[in-house]
C-alpha cells in the first residue's frame, strides 16, 4: 500500500514537471534550438545521467528481454518526441491535444490484449470522465488560433499517442526484472541512436555561448527535469501500479499546465486580469472530473472488479 501511494505522489510530480514544461520551454522552439535539435539535446542528456546512475549499481539484463527494450527504446523515446513535435508543428495545438486524449484510452486497450489486464467499469467511467474533462478544458481555451490542422499533423500526433501508449504496456514486464535506472539507460541509448541523424544537423547549429542565463535554466529544467526525473519516476511507478494508471494521469495536465500559467500571469507578471481569463467554471468542473476519473481507475488499479 505504501509503494502504491508512493507511485501515485511519483506520477502526480511527473504530470507537475509537464504541466510546468509548457510554460518553461515555450519559447526555446525554434528560436533557441530547433525541435529536433532539442529532442536530441534531451535524450543525449537524460542518457549521460542515466549512465552515471547505472554506474553505482550495475545490474545485467537477460539477452532474451533485448528485442523489448528495442522496442521501448524506439516507441517510449525515438517515435513518441520525433513524432509529437514534427506533428505539432503541421497542425494546431487543439488538434494536437485533442488527439492526445486518446492515449490513456489506448494504453487500456493494449493493457487488456497484450498483458491480459481486466478491463472493469472503473477503468472505463474513469477514462470516460478523465477525457470529457480533458476535452472540455481544451475546447474552452480562447484565442487558441483555427482549429484546421494538416492531416500529416494530425496523422504524427496520433502515431505519437499510439506508440507513448504502446512502451507503457511493453516497459511493464522489465520493470518486474529490472530497476528503473537499468531500464532506462538501455531505452534511451536506442532512444539516442535512432534521434541522432534527426536532430545532429539542428543541435550543431546551436550556439550556447549566446544563451541567457534564464535560457540556460530553461534547457537544464527540461533535460533534467522533463527528461530525466520523470521518466526514472513514471518507470519506477509501473513497478506498483498498472500501465492504466499511468496514462489516466496524463490528463492532468493540461490542468496543470493552465495552473502554471496562471500562476506566472498572476504571480510573477501581475497581470491578473489575464490571469482570470485563464481560470473559470469550465476549468473547474474539467479539472473536479478529470481527479475524479484518476481516482477511479486507482481504484480499480487496487482492487477487483
Amino acid at each position: 500500500m505504501r509503494n502504491t501511494s508512493l507511485a501515485h505522489l511519483a506520477l502526480f510530480a511527473v504530470n507537475l514537471i509537464y504541466g510546468a514544461n509548457y510554460v518553461v520551454a515555450k519559447g526555446l522552439m525554434p528560436g533557441v534550438i530547433g525541435p529536433s535539435g532539442f529532442i536530441l539535446l534531451r535524450v543525449l542528456g537524460a542518457l549521460v545521467l542515466f549512465w552515471a546512475l547505472q554506474a553505482w549499481h550495475p545490474q545485467r539484463i537477460l539477452w532474451s528481454d533485448g528485442w523489448r527494450f528495442l522496442l521501448c527504446g524506439l516507441t517510449g523515446v525515438a517515435m513518441n518526441q520525433l513524432f509529437f513535435f514534427n506533428g505539432l508543428m503541421r497542425t494546431s495545438p487543439v488538434n494536437a491535444s485533442i488527439i492526445m486524449v486518446a492515449t490513456p484510452v489506448l494504453v487500456i486497450l493494449m493493457s487488456g490484449v497484450l498483458l491480459g489486464e481486466r478491463i472493469g467499469w472503473r477503468k472505463v467511467l474513469g477514462i470516460g470522465l478523465g477525457a470529457g474533462g480533458a476535452l472540455l478544458l481544451i475546447l474552452a481555451r480562447p484565442d487558441q488560433g483555427p482549429t484546421s490542422g494538416g492531416r500529416l499533423g494530425d496523422l504524427f500526433v496520433l502515431i505519437n499517442a499510439t506508440s507513448y501508449a504502446l512502451y507503457l504496456v511493453l516497459v511493464k514486464p522489465l520493470m518486474r526484472r529490472y530497476g528503473a535506472v537499468t531500464v532506462m539507460s538501455r531505452v534511451f541509448l536506442v532512444g539516442a541512436v535512432v534521434v541522432l541523424p534527426f536532430g545532429l544537423g539542428e543541435l550543431s547549429a546551436v550556439a550556447p555561448g549566446n544563451w541567457s542565463p534564464a535560457i540556460w535554466w530553461s534547457v537544464g529544467f527540461v533535460v533534467v527535469g522533463v527528461t530525466f526525473v520523470a521518466y526514472l519516476l513514471n518507470t519506477w511507478a509501473l513497478r506498483h501500479v498498472s500501465p492504466a494508471v499511468v496514462g489516466a494521469y496524463i490528463y492532468l495536465q493540461p490542468v496543470l499546465a493552465t495552473l502554471f500559467a496562471w500562476s506566472v500571469l498572476a504571480l510573477l507578471k501581475d497581470d491578473h486580469a489575464g490571469a482570470m481569463q485563464l481560470v473559470g467554471w469550465p476549468q473547474v468542473a474539467s479539472a473536479a472530473a478529470i481527479f475524479k476519473g484518476v481516482h477511479l481507475v486507482g481504484r480499480a488499479d487496487r482492487r477487483p472488479v
